[in-house]
C-alpha cells in the first residue's frame, strides 16, 4: 500500500492562490512515479496545466526534479509546453496567466 504523498510545505498554499483566482486544481501529487503535482484548468488560458511544485524557501539543489520527474518531462517532452514548475504562489499565477490585478 502506497503511503500518503509528501508534498511541499507551499503546495497547498499554491493549490488555494490557484483556486482564488478561478482555476480548477487537481492534486496529482499522490500518483507518484515522477507526475507532476498539480493539473491545473485555467481561466485565463482555457487550458490545462500540470504544474510541479518545489519550495522557493529551500536551497536551490533541494528544488530541482528528482529523477522520476525528470524522465517523466522527458517522457511527454510534446506536451512540455503546458508544464512548468512554481516556486511560490506568484510563479504559479504566472503560469496559468493570472494577471496581476487579478491576484
Amino acid at each position: 500500500m502506497r503511503r500518503a504523498a509528501k508534498v511541499d510545505d507551499n503546495h497547498r498554499t499554491i493549490v488555494a492562490a490557484l483556486v482564488k483566482v478561478g482555476c480548477l486544481v487537481q492534486s496529482l501529487a499522490g500518483v507518484g512515479a515522477g507526475v507532476p503535482d498539480l493539473l491545473v484548468w485555467s481561466p485565463f488560458t482555457k487550458r490545462l496545466h500540470l504544474v510541479e511544485v518545489k519550495d522557493g524557501d529551500k536551497v536551490p539543489s533541494a528544488q530541482k526534479l528528482t529523477p522520476a520527474q525528470q524522465a517523466w518531462w522527458e517522457h511527454w517532452a510534446l506536451a512540455s509546453e503546458s508544464m512548468a514548475v512554481a516556486r511560490s504562489v506568484d510563479e504559479a499565477l504566472a503560469i496559468v496567466g493570472a494577471k496581476q490585478e487579478q491576484r
